[in-house]
């Protein structure tokens, strides 16, 4: 019997002209077909301050209920002063609290990035993986993808103009697939 997965993905970037946007529509176009995306928002969180723990506001509940509701996350971001850009990074630390309550525990996940820049997000990616690696999160570890953006490469509707570049990334769509399936197998959630 075959099965459908919920893959919930993370933007790193808030703004409307985002190029990992655009990824994002590029790897959802190239994924296998028993793969469901859902966007986990993150532009509406406040700033996160363990003064909430006890009582989370509405926008830090319906994140972690949103990845609760998932399979597996995909995280697409920019890299912002060779870092995690700070609205990704305070999601991580909203679903990742408060202690004893970390929503990406066990969780599949994996990690890519577009920049315009010769080295796509590397050095972004490097924090971004070991940020997870402490929330528990279960990486995929190869292949890396750090994409150089072109608009001649992607269109904003997600469709790729290169032939290389597309099937790069369908692999690591089906590679992500195929991790998350293993991980899963070992590690049911809920």
């Amino acid at each position: 019997m075959s099965r459908s997965y919920t893959v919930g993905y993370f933007v790193g970037s808030l703004s409307s002209t985002s190029i990992n946007r655009v990824l994002s529509r590029a790897l959802i176009a190239l994924a296998p077909a028993d793969l469901e995306f859902v966007e986990l928002p993150i532009g509406n969180l406040p700033l996160y301050s363990p003064d909430y723990d006890a009582d989370y506001p509405p926008e830090a509940r319906a994140l972690k209920e949103a990845i609760a509701g998932v399979d597996a996350v995909l995280f697409v971001s920019p890299e912002y002063n060779r870092s995690i850009p700070g609205a990704l990074k305070n999601a991580i630390d909203w679903a990742s609290r408060p202690w004893g309550q970390n929503s990406f525990d066990h969780v599949p996940a994996a990690v890519i990035g577009a920049s315009v820049g010769a080295i796509g997000t590397a050095v972004g990616q490097q924090s971004l993986r070991a940020v997870l690696s402490f929330c528990n999160a279960r990486q995929m570890t190869s292949p890396e993808a750090y994409i150089q953006y072109s608009p001649d490469v992607f269109a904003p509707d997600g469709s790729v103009g290169d032939d290389a570049t597309a099937e790069f990334l369908r692999t690591y769509m089906q590679e992500f697939h195929d991790h998350l399936v293993r991980v899963l197998t070992v590690l049911p959630r809920g």
